[in-house]
This record gives structure tokens, sequence and C-alpha cells, in this order.
């Protein structure tokens, strides 16, 4: 609630979300994205609801691709996960408080009610706090849940700046050819789930031009 928060901190989510979606849609008008699809994927997410698992280093990048289709997104509920919460809401999507680690357990019973409401449902399967590019539970959890099964996606630009996060965080330069990269769905298993975002990975090659 906002009054746990201290002056500070109210300042930051009075400004920095407004500011941050601002600079977020400024870079995303310069980016080319292009579709790379397995054979018998299709490019998500479809209408209805759905489940996805994507790595937490694209967020930036996947912001802009998805903006404005009401997706839900699982958002840690610390103070940093409230400045992302309001900043992607300005963006279209639906926040969904919890994470893998706290508050795991109310986060998957919100993503639930999510899903049943509709909406699609998408998870970085590493986060908030890694390993990098190994997938929690969380994803497979929900999927098995509400019965249905996972898509996963990846989205590389051309031209980055990495920071040094755990994640290896990707901040796409001006500009840059952006790729994004969709498998197969596979069975709510967590070796599949794995194996879908690893294949995910692999297909992110920039077709020639």
């Amino acid at each position: 609630m906002p009054s746990a928060f201290s002056f500070q901190q109210r300042v930051a989510l009075a400004v920095v979300p407004r500011l941050a979606s601002a600079v977020i849609c400024c870079l995303g008008a310069t980016l080319r994205y292009t579709d790379v699809v397995a054979p018998g994927a299709f490019i998500g997410p479809p209408p209805g609801p759905s489940v996805y698992a994507f790595w937490h280093r694209s967020l930036l990048a996947c912001a802009w691709r998805f903006r404005n289709r009401g997706i839900a997104i699982l958002i840690s509920s610390s103070f940093d996960g409230e400045l992302i919460a309001r900043t992607v809401e300005r963006m279209g999507f639906h926040a969904i408080r919890g994470s893998s680690s706290r508050g795991g357990s109310l986060g998957l019973r919100n993503l639930e009610r999510a899903y049943r409401d509709g909406l699609c449902c998408a998870i970085t399967a590493d986060g908030p706090r890694g390993p990098a590019m190994v997938a929690k539970p969380g994803v497979t959890q929900l999927a098995q849940l509400v019965e249905t099964t996972v898509g996963t996606f990846y989205v590389l630009p051309q031209r980055a700046w990495v920071l040094r996060s755990w994640d290896r965080f990707l901040i796409p330069k001006p500009f840059s050819r952006v790729v994004v990269t969709w498998p197969v769905h596979v069975p709510a298993e967590e070796g599949a789930v794995q194996a879908a975002l690893d294949r995910s990975v692999a297909m992110a090659i920039f077709p020639q031009n």
C-alpha cells in the first residue's frame, strides 16, 4: 500500500513509471521486430487464455512488442516490483503480484484467476533473481493447474547494451533489429519447458536480407 512506502519511494513511484514508460515507447518506436517460427508453431499469444514463459533478460524488448494486449505478467511484491508494475500497467499490461520466491503461492493463485478470466499469462521463468536461464517450477505449476500447454518465446536485439546484472539484462540500442522466436508449445512438465526455452534461444538467428 502507498502508506507503506517512504517519502522518497513515493516520489520515485510518482516519477519513474511515467519516465520509464515514455523512454520505452520512444525506444520501441525505432525497433524492427522479426518473428522466427518453428514448424508447427505459431506467433503468439493467441486470442483467449494461455500460458507463456520467457527469460527475464528480454523484459524491455518484450514490453514494446506486446504492449496494449492485456497480458498478465507476474511481478515481485517488492518496491522494485512496484516500480515495474506501475510502468507496465501504463503500457497496457496487467501486473499480477507475487513471485517464485516470495509470495509465490499468492502469485500463482492470482495468475490462475487471470487465466480463467481469459487473459494470456506470461512468466519470466528464471525471475526474479535467477539463476539466469534456469526455469523455475512456477510456469509448469500454473499450466498444470489450468490444464493447458506452455508456450515459450525469446526476444533478442541484434544490438544491445548488456547490463552486469544476474540475468545479463538487455537494453536494445535504438534502431536495432529484434528477433522473436516461437518454438512449438510443450506439455506442462519442467523438463519440457526448460528444453523449449533453450530451443527458443537457439532459434534466435537473424535472417539474412
